[in-house]
């Protein structure tokens, strides 16, 4: 093939996925035709972003119209055509645009149209806030989308969690006496810092402070409480999955508390997380104030306990008690978190005075990612800074 073949090769490469970017028409400049299965990408491109047309309107020579209206036959067909022609990722995102912008939750009621979904995070979400409008018939097919979206995420995360949980509960039995491969050189540094000798620019560690192996025995309690209003619903799947992983560790008693402007203990249903968010009920108002009241009641051994709050912070209760719930849960040796996002969304939304307030208790909120999660829980059980994003 000549050079000039190849550069024609090329550009007609360029124009084509130009035009697939542009959605065609007059202005879009490129005057390409596309054909086969380049036409049958667009045409599921145009019905969800195209220019508003309702299903089976007329197409104008080369231009994207919207084609989905409110009909389910015509839905199905589009979710069957986006998971032949995109990648998992991409119609991912594709249902969540189609859900806000068209409208379709509702269509979500019908077992047909759950079976044609590919599952994720956010459809996960989307059947939580229909689940007290979900008729019987679709309840089961329901669950069992939510039940595979949560293996997913447990056979993701839940080995990492539990080895990086295990080492920091490890290392939290300290010891006098360590061997070299157990010393905590960060604290027996700390702890000899009178011993330094500026000639030799060394410390002189006369007391060794070492990591030791927790026994069965050796416990920490940690309490999640989650707020379910409805901007909160990633959250609350992913916090549900990781409760689950933590209750199954022997050495943590976990507790999981879900709460809008009522609290609900769903620590009995922690060994199914499925269970755990059909217990939930996103919507709502919030009262942290409230919730918070109702986790301080728990607080048997404050010194091994660790709270998380994982909120956007727009509190509706009382907004002073809050901050002095926390400030005497910290005062009593709790470790207490406060995330404002459990999820991989990006920057959320939330209450920037309050969040200013908690830091001020020396509690800083921040959001966090599920794979940065476990080493947020780790360095909360050793009592050492948290790895603030």
């Amino acid at each position: 093939m000549s050079g000039t073949d190849n550069m024609g090769t090329a550009g007609d490469e360029r124009l084509r996925r130009w035009r697939m970017v542009l959605g065609g028409g007059e202005a879009d400049g490129t005057g390409c035709a596309l054909a086969g299965r380049d036409a049958a990408m667009d045409a599921a491109l145009g019905a969800l972003y195209g220019g508003g047309g309702e299903a089976g309107s007329r197409r104008t020579s080369g231009a994207r119209s919207a084609g989905l209206g409110g009909s389910a036959p015509n839905v199905a067909r589009w979710l069957g055509d986006i998971r032949t022609y995109f990648p998992s990722s991409v119609v991912q995102v594709m249902q969540r645009d189609a859900i806000e912008r068209l409208g379709l939750a509702a269509l979500l009621l019908e077992p047909e149209m759950l079976e044609a979904v590919e599952p994720d995070v956010h459809l996960v979400g989307t059947l939580l806030s229909l689940n007290k409008a979900m008729p019987e018939t679709t309840k089961e097919t329901a669950r069992a989308v939510v039940r595979k979206v949560v293996e997913q995420l447990e056979k993701k995360l839940a080995a990492r969690t539990r080895a990086t949980l295990t080492g920091a509960l490890d290392r939290s039995a300290r010891i006098s006496r360590p061997r070299h491969h157990d010393i905590d050189w960060n604290r027996t540094i700390r702890a000899n810092l009178k011993n330094y000798l500026p000639e030799y620019r060394t410390v002189v560690p006369e007391r060794l402070i070492g990591y030791g192996r927790a026994a069965q025995s050796v416990k920490k309690e940690v309490i999640l409480c989650i707020d379910q209003s409805g901007s909160m619903a990633a959250s609350v799947v992913y916090a549900s999955v990781f409760g689950a992983v933590l209750a199954s560790m022997r050495s943590i008693a976990t507790r999981l508390v879900v709460f809008d402007t009522a609290i609900v203990d769903l620590t009995d249903q922690l060994d199914d997380p499925v269970d755990v968010l059909f217990g939930t009920q996103l919507g709502g108002g919030t009262d942290i104030n409230r919730a918070l009241a109702y986790c301080q009641s728990k607080i048997t051994r404050p010194a091994d306990t660790v709270v998380v709050l994982i909120s956007d912070l727009y509190e509706g209760g009382i907004r002073n008690e809050m901050l002095k719930r926390v400030a005497a849960m910290k005062a009593a040796g709790v470790e207490f978190v406060t995330l404002l996002a459990l999820s991989d969304e990006g920057a959320p939304a939330y209450d920037r005075e309050h969040a200013a307030a908690l830091a001020a208790l020396g509690a800083p909120a921040f959001a966090c990612t599920p794979d940065l999660f476990p080493e947020v829980m780790a360095a909360a059980l050793e009592n050492r800074p948290l790895p603030i994003p």
